[in-house]
């Protein structure tokens, strides 16, 4: 796969490869990275869904002729399910209000933002809808029935049953056929984005771009407006929510006639489906992969949930499912879920050492923490050209990034942590230590504690701090 990045880049940039950096992955199977030459950059994809690629390379083309804000398409490969896009960056919509959201507030620029979003995700549903090849739509041309009852069902297998939360079968299912054909009685001739979230808004240079519209196809307006405004883990406030509809509903009838009332009634539905479809994601990779780290962001769906009921929102003739969402809401277990930012953050401390030394020791007075022994994956320490290098140089990282040896040791490790860190941050605990060594300390240690502590910025809202101790004393 590398080497067909390579060369697909080097065709196009007609410039040598220097730098080949995987970059963080996401819940697909999709494979980014960013590659640099001399005086070009761009982010190589390997995806080996061909037919998901083929949706991706047909919308782009089309979006970027209709002036949509995408990233451009250097060149592709299908045979060998690789393309290149415009390198935008790594600055996300979420990323900003991340930083910058107080509590349930989120600051004033934050929510222009926002506004600018819900502008662009008109013209992806209406623009971009009109003339669209619908045909390459994977998995399926149009959110109908079949695809309703997917979600529903992924919520069902994934989380009640794994909750051990009960329900009459054959009513939860009629209630599923009922709840589809209240959706579908509205206009569905759109192009629904499909995962319209701040994690896929890129700002670049002040500007917002859209990535990850390969699931899109036809549908409701309503689906992707939930989708931004319910994002569980943004935890948008009532007043924010409204506000933002209020100016979407203002924007959709300069280009549309609506009508209010009946928009908002399907709304809800939809943002009752995009809830309940999280929550199954939730419960497949946090209960079912064992993936703890995606456990915390389940309050922030409940609390959206329950607002729902309180409200009245939820689509009338659905008894069963109406019994199971007041069952979600009581259930003990997730109710001991405590969201990271209601917690004074967690401090975890991440070492690096040599055998040849002593093992850190902890001063927080927790007893250690854990210590991983890297020595299970191979040393680069052993190579010649790596000798003098460090586990934070680029050619090191390549090395270890592409050994499945160390993909394999780090996934594991990766997941014995993250069950801990949100264990410690249910129970409100404030220190961890995690060391890792190595022969020398200078390659495997460093590389491991570098990747774990990007890992946890990017899935806990905790305090990282990294400390190198044999790197410390090369520096002095």
């Amino acid at each position: 796969m590398n080497d067909n990045l390579i060369k697909l880049f080097e065709d196009w940039a007609k410039e040598k490869l220097i730098t080949l950096v995987p970059l963080p992955e996401s819940g697909s199977n999709r494979k980014y990275f960013r590659l640099l030459s001399e005086s070009k950059t761009a982010i190589g994809v390997f995806n080996p869904d061909r037919k998901e690629n083929l949706a991706f390379i047909t919308f782009t083309k089309h979006f970027l002729k209709k002036g949509l804000k995408v990233p451009r398409l250097y060149t592709h490969d299908l045979k060998q399910n690789i393309y290149l896009i415009e390198d935008l960056g790594d600055t996300t919509l979420f990323s900003l209000i991340d930083k910058k959201k107080t509590q349930d507030e989120i600051p004033a620029d934050i929510i222009n933002y926002y506004k600018d979003s819900l502008k662009n995700l008109i013209r992806f549903q209406i623009d971009g809808g009109n003339g669209l090849d619908y045909s390459v739509c994977y998995p399926r041309e149009k959110f109908d029935k079949k695809s309703i009852l997917w979600d529903l069902n992924y919520f069902k297998y994934y989380f009640i049953k794994l909750l051990n939360i009960p329900f009459d079968e054959q009513g939860l299912e009629d209630d599923f056929k009922s709840f589809s054909d209240f959706l579908l009685s509205t206009e569905t001739k759109y192009f629904m984005y499909r995962d319209f979230q701040s994690r896929n808004i890129i700002v670049h240079n002040d500007e917002l771009y859209f990535v990850d519209y390969q699931g899109g196809r036809k549908g409701a307006l309503q689906y992707d407006l939930a989708s931004l405004l319910f994002q569980a883990k943004m935890n948008l406030s009532t007043k924010s929510r409204e506000e933002l509809l209020s100016f979407y509903l203002e924007e959709l009838s300069k280009r549309i006639k609506i009508n209010r009332k009946d928009f908002k009634k399907y709304y809800y539905g939809y943002v009752l489906i995009r809830i309940l479809q999280t929550l199954g994601a939730y419960g497949f990779r946090g209960y079912f992969e064992k993936k703890a780290h995606f456990l915390i962001s389940i309050p922030y769906a409940l609390k959206s949930l329950q607002w729902l009921v309180d409200e009245k929102n939820l689509p009338k003739k659905i008894p069963e499912l109406t019994k199971v969402i007041n069952s979600v809401l009581k259930n003990e277990e997730l109710n001991k879920i405590v969201p990271a930012s209601q917690n004074e953050k967690l401090r975890v401390s991440i070492n690096s050492f040599s055998y040849k030394r002593s093992i850190p020791i902890d001063f927080t007075g927790n007893g250690g923490g854990f210590v991983f022994d890297s020595r299970a994956i191979p040393n680069p320490g052993r190579i010649e050209e790596f000798k003098k290098l460090t586990g934070k140089d680029e050619k090191v990282i390549w090395f270890l990034d592409n050994d499945e040896n160390a993909k394999k040791f780090l996934k594991n490790t990766f997941e014995i942590i993250d069950q801990t860190i949100a264990k410690y941050l249910e129970r409100n605990f404030k220190n961890l230590m995690v060391n890792f060594g190595c022969t020398g300390g200078q390659h495997r240690s460093v590389y491991c504690a570098e990747k774990l502590s990007q890992h946890l910025k990017e899935n806990f809202n905790v305090d990282v701090t990294l400390n190198h101790s044999v790197l410390a004393r090369m520096e002095n």
